[in-house]
């Protein structure tokens, strides 16, 4: 199988190998079909961009509690899934678009589809009393500190010799 190298450039790809087939690059969520006996080396596309976007997303602390705040206007409440796992917080979903009938874009920046964000905690939450609430656009998720574990002292026997 000859050995392909795939330049990516401000989101363009460029072929560099003529022979080739298939080339597929998950970085990009990329696969291309090439005719046989085409110039692949002379052809450009698009790569799309991968599937899952990331919303602005702010975290903070107070004295007992992280604050993180993600900006994700249009949705609802419910359509949020917060994972909270160890120490790693993660929160997604899907926005869609409004579809009307006989719509032309002018401008498009506002992002649709699957996003996520993911925060590593510095320290253990007490999980009993993590709180969301999603307003004006912004969800919040409140993550209060976890009381200190009592560390507790086992001591250790040492076996007797029956010699």
């Amino acid at each position: 199988m000859p050995v392909l190298e795939l330049k990516v450039v401000n989101n363009f790809a460029r072929l560099t190998d003529d022979k080739t087939e298939h080339i597929e690059n998950a970085d990009h969520d990329m696969a291309l079909e090439v005719p046989s006996g085409g110039s692949p080396a002379r052809q450009w596309l698009m790569t799309r961009p991968p599937h899952v976007w990331q919303p602005p997303t702010d975290v903070f602390e107070l004295d007992d509690r992280m604050i993180v705040m993600v900006e994700i206007g249009g949705m609802r409440d419910g359509e949020f899934n917060v994972v909270l796992q160890d120490r790693r917080l993660t929160i997604s979903g899907v926005r869609t678009p409004a579809v009307h009938e006989r719509m032309a874009y002018h401008q498009i920046e506002v992002r649709y589809g699957e996003f996520r964000t993911e925060v590593s905690l510095p320290w253990p939450v007490n999980r009993e009393a993590v709180s969301a609430l999603y307003r004006d656009g912004f969800l919040r998720v409140e993550l209060p500190h976890a009381r200190n574990q009592q560390v507790q002292i086992v001591d250790v026997e040492e076996e007797a010799d029956d010699k």
